[in-house]
C-alpha cells in the first residue's frame, strides 16, 4: 500500500533521509520510533505528500506521490494541527457532511466516552483535549491510510489510555494501515503489531512486536561466563557491573549455562540498546 524506493531528503546541510526504501503493506498498528532528528516527521510528511524528497520515489496504492499528488487515502495528523474555533459537535458535522463515509456515530460516541464538551469551543480545550478531538476526527473519517505523529503530547496518563483505547477501538471497527510516531515505546506496544525504527535518517529495523518479543533479550552472569557468547551472537549493547555483565541481544534464543540468567527485554530497552550502537 505504500513503497519507499530509494528516498532521500536532505535540509541544507543535514541529512534527514538516506535512501529509505520501504514497504508498508497490511492493515495493522505501525509504530515508527526514533530519537529526536532521526527523521520520524519527514519521513511521515513525505508519505503524506506534504513535503518533496530529493531523490527516489514515493508511492500509495500504486500512485506517485509528491506535493502536486497529495494521496486521498492518507489522513495525516501532526502534532498541534488545529481546527476553526467551532464547537465540537458542530465540527463532527461539518466532516459527517465534508466525508460520505465519516463514521459520525462512532465519533459521537467517542465524545460521550471520553467526556469531551460537545457545546465547547476548540479553542476553550486544552492542547490534550484539542488533540483528542482532531485525533477522533481523523479516525472516523476512515481513510485508508491513517497517520498520527505525536499524537499523545499533551496527554496524561488517563488520557494515554484514552487514546490507545480507541485508537484499537477505531481499528477493530474498522481495519486499516495506521502509523504512530511516539516517544512513549512502551505503552504503544499495547496496540502496534509492527514496529519501524529509523535512526539517522536510515531504517535500522522494520519487523513485528512478536519477532522482538520471541528475540530479544538479556543474558546476565560473571564476565568470564558470558563473554563467550559476544562472538556467537548479534550483541546489540552491554553493561558491566562489578565482576557481572549482561549482554543485549538480538538474535534466536540459546540456553544459557546454569549460571547465566537469561531475561526478555522490554522494548524500551531494546530500542536504546539498538539505536545507541549506531552512534
Amino acid at each position: 500500500m505504500i513503497r519507499l524506493s530509494n528516498v532521500t531528503k536532505e535540509y541544507a546541510r543535514t541529512m534527514a533521509l538516506d535512501d529509505i526504501s520501504l514497504d508498508i503493506r497490511d492493515k495493522k498498528i505501525y509504530c515508527l520510533l526514533g530519537r529526536n532528528g532521526a527523521g520520524k516527521t519527514t519521513l511521515l510528511k513525505s508519505i503524506a505528500g506534504h513535503i518533496n524528497v530529493n531523490v527516489g520515489t514515493i508511492e500509495v496504492d500504486g500512485q506517485h506521490v509528491d506535493t502536486m499528488k497529495m494521496p486521498a487515502d492518507v489522513h495525516f495528523i501532526e502534532s498541534g494541527s488545529s481546527h476553526f474555533n467551532a464547537k465540537i459537535i458542530d465540527l463532527i458535522n461539518m466532516a459527517r457532511d465534508l466525508q460520505d463515509d465519516f463514521d459520525y456515530e462512532f465519533a459521537k460516541n467517542m465524545l460521550t466516552r471520553f467526556k469531551l464538551d460537545k457545546e465547547k469551543k476548540y479553542k476553550q480545550l486544552s492542547f490534550g483535549m484539542q488533540t483528542m478531538v482532531t485525533t477522533l476526527l481523523s479516525l472516523a473519517s476512515k481513510a485508508k491510510i491513517i497517520i498520527l505523529d505525536e499524537p499523545v503530547l499533551g496527554f496524561d496518563a488517563f488520557m494515554r489510555e484514552q487514546f490507545y483505547d480507541l485508537l484499537q477501538e477505531s481499528f477493530d471497527n474498522n481495519p486499516r494501515l495506521i502509523i504512530v510516531s511516539t516517544h512513549l515505546i512502551d505503552e504503544i506496544a499495547k496496540v502496534a503489531e509492527d514496529i519501524i525504527i529509523i535512526e539517522k535518517g536510515k531504517i535500522l529495523l522494520n519487523t513485528s512486536i512478536n519477532d522482538i518479543d520471541e528475540r530479544a533479550y538479556s543474558l546476565t552472569g560473571i564476565t568470564q561466563d558470558v563473554a563467550p557468547f559476544r562472538n556467537k551472537l548479534n550483541v546489540i549493547g552491554e553493561k558491566v557491573v562489578g565482576g557481572f555483565i549482561s549482554l543485549f541481544v538480538f538474535d534466536n534464543r540459546v540456553d544459557p549455562p546454569k549460571d547465566v540468567k537469561l531475561q526478555p527485554l522490554g522494548l524500551q530497552e531494546f530500542f536504546v540498546s539498538l539505536v545507541g550502537r549506531n552512534d
